[in-house]
C-alpha cells in the first residue's frame, strides 16, 4: 500500500506569531501594575485588558487560514484533538502551578487560604485542568473566578467555545451568512460598550451569569471577525509591517482611560472602535508583512513560541506579587524592583515550562493522537492564549 502524498506545508505568518507574543508581554505588565490601581481610572497600561479580545481576532484568522481547506479530509473529531494537544497541555501546567503557590501562601488578602482543605484545592486542579468551571461555590479567593487558581483560563474556554462552534457549524457558512454573524456580533458588542456603566469590556472571567453574557460578547466578534478577514482580505505587501504593528498594539493597550468617571461611553466608544476596526486592520497589516532581517525572523519566532506559554503560567505569579503589595502596602515606585523580578520570572517560568514540558508533551501527544488522522501539510495554528 503507497502511503499518501505528503502536501506542502502552509507557510506560517511570524509576524502574527510576533504580534501575539508583543500582546502577552503587555499583559503581563499590565497584571503587575492592576496590583497597584486603586481603579481603572488610574491603571497603568490601561486598556491591557484588551489583549485578550485581540488575542480572539488573531486566532479567528489563523484557524480559518489553517483549516478551511481541509475539511475533505479532515474529520471535526480530529480537529479537535489537534485543538486539545495544542492548548490543553499548558492548561494544565497553569493550574498545577497555581495550586502550588497557592497552597503555600500566606496573604491577609485572601484569609480563606490557610483555612482551604487540601481536599479542595484538589478539586480545583482537576477542574482547572480539564476546562471545567468551577462553581462559585469552590470559590478559594473571593474573587468569583470561573478558575481561580489560574484566573487567565477562562478566556481558554471561550477559545474552546468559539473552536467548537466553527468546527460544527461555522466553518460551513458563506462569506455573506459570515458576515451577517459578524455584524451581529458586532452590534451586541457595541451595544454593550455605550450601554454599559462601567465603560469598558472588562469580564468574562466569572461563572456568573452576566460574565458570561459578556464572555461570549467578547469572543463572538473579534473570532469571527479573524475568520471572515482571512476569507474575504488578501494581504498586501507592507515594508516594516512588525514594527508598524507592533507599535499599533502597544498604543491601543497603553491608552489612558478615556471620559472619566462622568462620560464611561466615551471609553466605550474607545473600546469599540479598538475591537472592531483596529484590531482586524493590525491583522491585516502584520499579515502584509515580510520579515527579512534574521533578528526579526528569530524575534518573531521566539515571541511567538513563548506567548502561549507566558499568557497561561503568568498569572499565579501575579497572585504572589498582588498580596506582596497588599500585605506590605507597597507603592509602585517602591515595588518596582520585585515587579520586574516578578516579570523576568513569569518569562523564565514560560520558556522552561515550554522547552521542558509543552514541547514534548505536545509531540507524544501527536503521535499518539493526531498522527493517525493527520492532514498532510498542515500547520500549528497559534491560539489566543491570552
Amino acid at each position: 500500500m503507497q502511503p499518501a502524498p505528503t502536501l506542502p506545508t502552509k507557510p506560517h505568518y511570524p509576524i502574527l506569531d510576533g504580534l501575539r507574543g508583543v500582546a502577552a508581554l503587555m499583559v503581563v505588565a499590565f497584571h503587575l501594575f492592576e496590583a497597584h490601581a486603586t481603579s481603572h481610572q488610574d491603571q497603568l497600561i490601561n486598556h491591557g485588558y484588551l489583549a485578550v479580545d485581540f488575542f480572539f481576532l488573531l486566532s479567528g484568522f489563523v484557524i480559518g487560514y489553517a483549516y478551511d481547506d481541509r475539511w475533505n479530509r479532515m474529520s471535526v473529531g480530529s480537529f479537535f484533538r489537534r485543538r486539545l494537544v495544542r492548548l490543553q497541555p499548558m492548561v494544565v501546567f497553569g493550574t498545577v502551578v497555581g495550586a502550588l503557590l497557592y497552597y503555600f501562601q500566606v496573604s491577609a488578602l485572601w484569609p480563606a487560604i490557610g483555612q482551604t482543605p487540601v481536599w479542595k484545592v484538589l478539586l480545583l486542579t482537576v477542574l482547572g485542568s480539564l476546562m471545567l468551571p468551577a462553581p462559585l461555590a469552590l470559590d478559594i479567593r473571593g474573587w468569583q473566578e470561573t478558575y481561580p487558581l489560574n484566573g487567565p483560563g477562562w478566556s481558554l474556554m471561550y477559545e474552546y467555545v468559539a473552536n467548537i462552534l466553527y468546527a460544527v457549524l461555522v466553518r460551513k457558512f458563506s462569506k455573506l451568512a459570515l458576515g451577517v454573524l459578524v455584524a451581529l456580533a458586532a452590534a451586541a458588542l457595541l451595544h454593550l460598550l455605550l450601554t454599559r456603566p462601567e465603560g469598558d469590556i472588562v469580564g468574562g472571567w466569572s461563572p456568573e451569569l452576566g460574565q458570561v453574557r459578556i464572555g461570549l460578547i467578547r469572543v463572538m466578534y473579534p473570532f469571527f471577525a479573524g475568520l471572515l478577514l482571512f476569507r474575504t482580505v488578501k494581504p498586501g505587501r507592507v515594508n516594516h509591517a512588525f514594527g508598524w504593528s507592533s507599535l499599533l498594539v502597544v498604543a491601543v493597550l497603553a491608552m489612558p482611560r478615556l471620559g472619566g468617571l462622568g462620560r464611561p461611553w466615551v471609553n466605550g466608544l474607545y473600546e469599540s472602535l479598538s475591537i472592531i476596526l483596529v484590531f482586524p486592520l493590525i491583522v491585516l497589516l502584520g499579515a502584509s508583512g515580510e520579515l527579512i532581517a534574521p533578528y526579526t525572523r528569530k524575534l518573531c519566532k521566539f515571541l511567538g513560541a513563548i506567548s502561549y506559554p507566558l499568557y497561561i503560567t503568568h498569572y499565579p505569579l501575579i497572585y504572589s506579587y498582588t498580596a506582596w503589595v497588599y500585605d506590605h502596602k507597597v507603592t509602585l515606585r517602591d515595588g518596582l524592583p520585585v515587579a520586574a523580578l516578578t516579570f523576568f520570572s513569569a518569562l523564565a517560568l514560560a520558556y522552561a515550562a515550554l522547552k521542558l514540558y509543552d514541547e514534548p508533551v505536545r509531540a507524544w501527544l501527536q503521535k499518539k493522537l493526531v498522527a493517525a488522522s493527520a492532514v498532510p501539510g498542515s500547520p500549528q495554528p497559534g491560539v489566543a492564549g491570552p
